[in-house]
């Protein structure tokens, strides 16, 4: 899928209710973001944009499911990123046999003190990547809810909070049915974002067959952000600034899904404050202090298509393509005079 261009012009913000020290903090944003976007360059070539998204995603402390075929550079790609952004991190292989307490830990009895000891899981993490979540079986896959939705997890009536930040990155193959579990939508709705890296140009595919392996790029990255930058990015980006004409867009495309007779069931409203949020994550990128409709359409096909059921059995492809020219027919608010 084509990505939307984004408006790269500067304009005045509207209002004056942004603060000087934060439209001076601009700086921050995009320096953070470059910092990201390069660094995981170096090991997926010519997929800026799905970095940036999964940067978004990481921003708004969402969570990203990216789906695709074998062999495109999924983990990687998701590897790559939390070297970037440090923190500890955990490799989770889904499998059949996988059960609930291989995630959350376990209670063990330990003999030398005479007393019960509890050893946390791989979920105890600031970045867990849930390598094929869909060859879990829904137990297992269930008990991410609580930590993706509420930062805790509860082992034996013991809540624990979870540290921040924390991010589950998951992969699926779409293609490959045979042995899998498909996500529930309610599980599917706690994603952020569903994304898809697709295939390289010619060119970028013969500059990668050649060169050193990847896995060696990969475990040579180094941590370019701090957490003090990154809690700072994501505490100032609720600032910037959504005028009402680009507020009612963003509800005039989730009523538009909730309409249209070809969906099951339209956009959450977890969906529409994922998109409101992502949308000024994205103008902060952007280099701006205030939203844009360019940058709800960039982000919107990402944040929406996977919380929508199309019906016809096209699975998540049909749903993106109907999803696209439905964005496509919204009218899209013009800059008062």
């Amino acid at each position: 899928m084509a990505l939307p261009a984004r408006h790269t012009q500067r304009r005045p913000p509207r209002g004056l209710n942004f603060l000087w020290g934060m439209a001076m903090d601009l700086q921050l944003f995009t320096d953070y973001k470059d910092k990201i976007v390069s660094n995981c360059s170096k090991v997926i070539v010519g997929k800026d944009d799905v970095i940036r998204l999964v940067l978004i995603c990481f921003v708004c402390s969402g969570h990203v499911l990216l789906e695709d075929v074998p062999g495109t550079g999924k983990t990687m790609l998701l590897r790559a990123f939390a070297k970037s952004v440090g923190g500890n991190f955990k490799r989770i292989q889904f499998t059949p046999d996988l059960l609930p307490s291989d995630l959350t830990g376990i209670n063990f009895y330990n003999q030398k003190k005479g007393d019960f000891e509890f050893r946390p899981g791989p979920l105890f993490s600031n970045i867990v990547l849930a390598d094929e979540i869909n060859r879990a079986t829904p137990r297992t896959q269930s008990s991410l809810l609580e930590a993706m939705e509420e930062r805790q997890i509860t082992v034996d009536g013991t809540t624990t909070k979870l540290d921040e930040p924390f991010m589950v990155m998951a992969t699926q193959n779409p293609i490959e049915s045979y042995g899998t579990f498909p996500l529930p939508e309610a599980q599917t709705d706690r994603f952020f974002m569903r994304l898809s890296l697709g295939y390289m140009t010619r060119s970028q595919e013969l500059g990668v067959i050649a060169r050193r392996s990847t896995l060696d790029i990969v475990n040579s990255l180094e941590t370019v952000v701090t957490k003090e930058e990154t809690q700072r990015v994501k505490d100032l980006f609720p600032s910037v600034t959504v005028s009402d004409d680009v507020a009612n867009y963003i509800m005039d495309i989730v009523q538009k899904t909730r309409d249209e007779s070809r969906f099951i069931a339209g956009v959450s409203t977890r969906g529409a404050i994922a998109l409101y949020r992502a949308s000024q994550v994205e103008a902060a990128f952007s280099g701006r202090d205030y939203v844009l409709p360019e940058d709800v359409r960039f982000t919107a096909p990402h944040v929406l298509c996977h919380r929508l059921s199309s019906g016809t059995g096209g699975g998540s492809a049909d749903s993106l393509l109907f999803l696209e020219r439905l964005i496509e027919g919204v009218e899209v608010p013009l800059e008062k005079p």
